[in-house]
């Protein structure tokens, strides 16, 4: 198996053909493997460096520092999370990793946080202005890209093209920053246990180190080798669930890395308001292939599957 790369100038191309012809590649590569790498996004290299950038610097600080925004300080499961807070994989070692996550920052007298407290809030940003701005700049800039790409899905799906897009009026799209040290020691080779992404689609932006892989249909890994520039996209268990399973969501893992190594990675998981009512879409279902989910709202299955991974809540 190897990836495929989708070029998303060519999906927005005013170009018909060229349009049609991507869009096949798109849904060749949604169908099949759940995962590609997207070039041409538009984000400038520059905001990318500053992104790596940034979560070199914001996991450089002291950890007493970190700790002040630690996330199990927020109900709505934003800022610091420490070195094995995480266990993505429930069978083998928790995650070799520290993150930090951002939403959409919601005042708490909004309705919504009373109504989805879990899911809406306030952010718990960082004391230092820089990173904030960054982080800022880089959510405006990949959800644009993440829109796009929605549009798309839609359209080669023969549905309108805001059938996705729609239902991002108050959406619950996290930005994290995440490092992972190098391993503690040889038998931990686990940065991120082996799992599959909650929402609709996932874009990562990873550093050259490398250590990502997807799980091909036939059992082996594959590496998702760095590419300058691009960024890997995953479908998530909701856009399969959504789409009936046409479009599949893929396991795929991080590797530790070696001694002396650390990595760097930057995923923008994208998910819908938490009322958007997922139900089979239309083009996906027929008499030989029935709906096989019940209607669900997807802020509930996404607190579901947090629930069932970062056990810091068990504990409350």
């Amino acid at each position: 198996m190897s990836i495929p790369l989708i070029n998303l100038e060519n999906l927005i191309s005013e170009d018909l053909s060229a349009r049609q012809a991507e869009m096949a590649l798109l849904d060749k590569a949604c169908r099949e493997i759940g995962f590609f790498y997207l070039v041409n996004t538009g984000i400038p290299q520059s905001l990318i460096n500053k992104m790596m950038t940034t979560a070199k610097n914001f996991f450089a600080k002291p950890l007493e520092e970190k700790l002040k925004i630690d996330i199990k300080n927020s109900p709505n499961h934003r800022g610091y999370g420490g070195i094995g807070e995480e266990q993505l994989d429930e069978v083998n070692k928790a995650d070799w990793k520290e993150t930090f996550d951002m939403a959409l920052d919601i005042p708490s007298d909004n309705p919504l946080v009373a109504k989805y407290p879990s899911m809406y809030g306030p952010n718990q940003n960082s004391s230092d202005p820089e990173v904030v701005e960054a982080l800022q700049e880089y959510y405006v800039a990949a959800f644009e890209v993440s829109q796009k790409l929605l549009t798309a899905m839609a359209q080669t799906l023969k549905l309108e093209g805001d059938f996705f897009s729609k239902c991002f009026k108050t959406h619950v799209t996290v930005l994290r920053m995440i490092h992972y040290p190098p391993r503690p020691e040889q038998s931990h080779d686990n940065g991120a246990g082996a799992h599959t992404d909650y929402g609709c689609v996932t874009l990562l932006l990873q550093d050259q180190t490398g250590g990502l892989q997807v799980k091909h249909r036939n059992g082996e890994w594959v590496d998702a080798t760095p590419i300058e520039g691009a960024l890997v996209v995953n479908i998530g268990d909701l856009m399969q669930r959504w789409t009936n399973d046409q479009y599949v969501s893929t396991a795929h893992r991080v590797k530790a890395s070696d001694p002396g190594i650390h990595r760097y990675s930057i995923p923008f998981f994208v998910e819908p308001d938490y009322e958007t009512e997922v139900a089979c879409v239309p083009t996906c279902a027929s008499e030989e292939m029935p709906a096989k989910y019940e209607s669900v709202l997807a802020g509930d299955w996404i607190q579901s599957r947090f629930d069932a991974t970062y056990d810091y809540r068990d504990s409350e």
